[in-house]
């Protein structure tokens, strides 16, 4: 599958953040279980519900800490296994380590459940994902995290973010990228951790255009966004999510539904 998206915003830090993560505090599990079941009977079963562990920059704000990471896996697992216990219909209780839920059901659930996809930038997550998720999604064209998610078990399908800046030039794309995107090249490590747009701002205080251009493709050539599409196909990703931080949004859907779209779909794998 390839999707191309629109992504709004002026910069990562500036964005609410991704409206898959299970948040660590603001939110109960329950709660995220109840309005995904919703949901699918109200899309007719096209729902798929995203989920990631978040973030500091949304979940500082309500001032309970931002835990370690292990910690944040714990709770990350706990909230997975809580949504999955609830779907199983009837009332519910639950004791964990983190989280609990007492007497708790959905009481209207669908005929089929919305597969859980897992975002995931590490080993353990992979793990995760094959274990209570339906399939995973990541933001790097890494084999080792299909690999993990293979090993322990993972079957579903495997989405990642290609980044494309789409504009009339390559250097305006790549000025484009810097000032929407350049978040994106510090890595999930750095992104999950700084709690406020200032930061963002200092931390990549000196990524540069050339920098974007290595990691975007960036201008109107078909070409430049099939190769930077090459990596994650050859990584073995099956389902695309086309992400634009160039400078003409709607010439960007023009472009990828009458030159783009057929030639990516038909990418394959380079060996």
């Amino acid at each position: 599958m390839v999707d191309a998206r629109r992504d709004g915003g002026e910069d990562r830090a500036h964005r609410a953040g991704d409206g898959g993560d299970l948040p660590v505090h603001p939110l109960h599990p329950a709660i995220i279980a109840q309005a995904a079941a919703t949901t699918q009977l109200l899309a007719d079963g096209r729902f798929t519900l995203g989920v990631g562990s978040d973030e500091r920059l949304n979940e500082h704000v309500v001032g309970q800490g931002w835990p370690a990471v292990h910690v944040r896996h714990q709770m990350f697992r706990e909230s997975l296994e809580i949504i999955r216990l609830l779907w199983q219909g009837g009332y519910q209780t639950y004791e964990g380590k983190h989280l609990t839920l007492e007497d708790a059901r959905v009481f209207d659930l669908p005929d089929t459940l919305p597969p859980i996809v897992v975002a995931t930038g590490g080993l353990r997550a992979s793990t995760l994902a094959a274990e209570l998720g339906d399939g995973i999604f990541t933001t790097e064209p890494r084999t080792d995290l299909i690999e993990a998610f293979t090993a322990a078990g993972g079957t579903g399908p495997r989405y990642t973010e290609v980044p494309i800046a789409y504009a009339p030039t390559e250097q305006e794309g790549a000025e484009s990228a810097r000032r929407l995107f350049r978040f994106g090249v510090t890595g999930w490590k750095v992104q999950s951790e700084l709690p406020n747009p200032v930061n963002f701002d200092a931390a990549t205080a000196y990524v540069t255009t050339e920098d974007m251009r290595q990691a975007f493709g960036c201008g109107p050539e078909v070409a430049t966004h099939l190769a930077a599409a090459q990596p994650f196909v050859d990584a073995g990703y099956d389902h695309l999510a086309l992400i634009n931080a160039g400078t003409d949004v709607d010439g960007f859907f023009d472009h990828f539904a009458t030159e783009l779209a057929e030639p990516l779909r038909a990418l394959r794998p380079s060996s």
